[in-house]
């Protein structure tokens, strides 16, 4: 890892205090670019750069890797280890809004969990509170006991470090209590594994996709489009999902847009003339 590289990733770390993953992600990108380059990133020019990520054909890792090697070059124009600036246009995605579960899906996926076992009830209690409060899987995995006050959760280890406060409502909190009075260990972190140890992202991913057959994040979007539709305002959702910027929250409008038109087309007499 050249020395621009490694000023980059301490700046990210201390400076601005980014989260364990997205760190790694940048570093990973980055030092695999510099790899594959044979030359510290900062002596390429705007062409090589380019011919690097040629043979990335899937539009959302490219931009990831792009978004990466944007940052770290204006760190390094910031810093004057550049004389001019460097930015790349990512590559245009088109907008699909994102996959979201009805609340009766997510019951019926519930159904098929066998809560007689302390690990069912585990995962009964896990998908519930994703819906209920609309973590992203690593703040999940980042619980502990004492983050809960009553009927909050204090987010402490957000995304970029932001810490937040989410109400959760009543069921997910009972059902997060039957788990943690049949667990047969004491720790300090909320979801454990069969062994008493942290649950992994892989292992979360199997829970949800076990019984709903979507990822955590599917839960996550199913709890926003849940607030929307019921007529959250959307900044209210922006802190509730803990988004830096009101542009990320935006999305969801679209699912509020289609709500508002399907309750038009069936309850308004000129229905049809839509």
């Amino acid at each position: 890892m050249s020395g621009a590289l490694e000023a980059f990733i301490e700046y990210i770390t201390v400076t601005k205090a980014l989260s364990k993953r997205t760190i790694e992600a940048y570093g990973s990108d980055l030092n695999a670019l510099e790899l594959k380059a044979e030359k510290a990133l900062i002596k390429l020019d705007s062409l090589e750069v380019l011919q690097l990520l040629s043979g990335i054909e899937n539009r959302h890792t490219l931009n990831r890797k792009l978004s990466s090697i944007n940052a770290f070059f204006e760190f390094c124009y910031k810093s004057h280890f550049l004389e001019t600036e460097c930015n790349f246009e990512l590559s245009k995605l088109p907008k699909t809004l994102p996959k979201f579960l009805s609340h009766a899906e997510l019951h019926r996926g519930l159904t098929l969990v066998d809560t007689h076992t302390w690990l069912g009830l585990r995962d009964y209690a896990l998908i519930l509170f994703l819906y209920a409060s609309g973590l992203r899987i690593s703040e999940l995995l980042d619980m502990k006991r004492n983050d809960l006050e009553n009927s909050w959760l204090h987010v402490r280890h957000g995304k970029g470090e932001k810490e937040r406060l989410i109400p959760i409502a009543s069921t997910a909190l009972e059902a997060l209590d039957k788990y943690i009075k049949a667990l047969p260990f004491e720790h300090e972190y909320v979801w454990l594994n069969y062994l008493g140890k942290p649950l992994s992202r892989i292992s979360a991913f199997k829970i949800t996709q076990k019984y709903l057959a979507v990822s955590p994040h599917v839960l996550r979007h199913s709890y926003a489009t849940a607030l929307i539709i019921g007529g959250a305002d959307l900044r209210v959702v922006q802190e509730l999902l803990g988004h830096a910027s009101l542009n990320t929250t935006q999305i969801y409008t679209h699912i509020q847009k289609q709500n508002l038109k399907e309750t038009v087309q069936s309850c308004h007499p000129m229905a049809k003339e839509i």
